[in-house]
């Protein structure tokens, strides 16, 4: 669910990490942490390096995101 304090971003995953995160390459070329969404776990959907994603990010920590489509 998309709130007024998120926003939508794309990038390219770049490392995977213990625990189903992520580092994730924005657009703008900023790098940051993303988990999967409980969705996309629950479909057993595979993320794989290279993979471009669309990342929903809070205002209040810009570091950390949450992989919610895979592009």
């Amino acid at each position: 669910m998309k709130n007024n304090n998120t926003f939508e971003m794309e990038g390219i995953v770049i490392n995977t990490m213990p625990n189903a995160t992520f580092k994730i390459k924005l657009e703008n070329g900023i790098l940051i942490n993303a988990f999967i969404s409980g969705k996309i776990r629950k479909n057993f959907i595979k993320i794989m390096i290279g993979d471009k994603v669309k990342i929903l990010m809070s205002d209040y920590d810009l570091t950390k995101g949450k992989i919610i489509h895979r592009i």
